[in-house]
C-alpha cells in the first residue's frame, strides 16, 4: 500500500469522526479547545486501535483466507463504504453531551468499521505498513476531528453528510482498487 492509498483510507475512515465532531461543534454552545481535544484524541485513538484489533484477527485467520482475500476486502470496504453513504441520509439528534462516557462510546461507533478494515486489510497487504497505516488513520482521524468541531461551531451543519459520502466513496474505490490489482486488471 502506497502512501496516497493510506491517506486515502485515513480520510475515509476519519469521515464519520469529521461528521460527529462537526455535529458536536454544532451542538456544544462555546465548546472549549480541552473538550475538542478530548474528543479528538478519542477519536484518533479508537480509529487506530480498532483497525490493529481486526487486522490481528485477519492476521490469524490468512491461511484459510489467502484465496479469497481480494474479495473479503472488496466486500468489506464495498460495505461500509455504501453504509456511510446510505448513513449519511439519516437525521441524528445534535446531542451536548461530552461527558467522558459519552465522548468514549462515540469513539466506539465512529470506529466500528475502522475492525472491518483492520481486517481487510489484513487480507489484502498481510504486514505491509500496517503499523504506519494505523498510526496515520488515527492522526488523521486527530487532525480532522478538531478541523470538524471548528466547522461544527462556525458554520453549520451542512459538511457532516458531504463528509460521509466522501468517505464512503473513497472505501469503495478502494475496495474496488484491491480486488482489481489482485485479478491482474491493474
Amino acid at each position: 500500500m502506497d502512501i496516497l492509498q493510506i491517506l486515502l483510507i485515513s480520510v475515509g475512515l476519519a469521515a464519520d469522526a469529521f461528521a460527529v465532531s462537526v455535529v458536536k461543534g454544532l451542538s456544544v454552545k462555546n465548546i472549549s479547545v480541552k473538550d475538542a481535544i478530548k474528543l479528538a484524541l478519542c477519536f484518533g485513538t479508537f480509529q487506530g486501535i480498532m483497525p490493529l484489533i481486526g487486522y490481528l484477527l485477519g492476521s490469524a485467520f490468512e491461511k484459510i483466507i489467502v484465496n479469497v482475500d481480494h474479495y473479503v476486502a472488496f466486500v468489506l470496504l464495498g460495505f461500509i463504504g455504501i453504509k456511510m453513504i446510505v448513513e449519511s441520509n439519516n437525521e441524528e439528534e445534535n446531542n451536548s453531551d461530552l461527558s467522558i462516557k459519552n465522548i468514549l462510546l462515540l469513539g466506539v461507533a465512529t470506529s466500528i468499521d475502522a475492525l472491518a478494515v483492520g481486517i481487510a486489510y489484513a487480507c489484502a497487504y498481510g504486514s505491509n505498513n500496517a503499523i504506519l497505516t494505523f498510526t496515520v488513520i488515527a492522526i488523521i482521524t486527530f487532525i480532522l476531528s478538531m478541523i470538524g468541531v471548528k466547522i461544527g461551531s462556525k458554520f453549520g451543519s451542512k459538511y457532516d453528510k458531504v463528509a460521509q459520502i466522501i468517505g464512503g466513496i473513497i472505501l469503495i474505490l478502494l475496495g474496488t482498487n484491491i480486488l482489481l490489482e489482485h485479478l491482474k486488471i491493474l
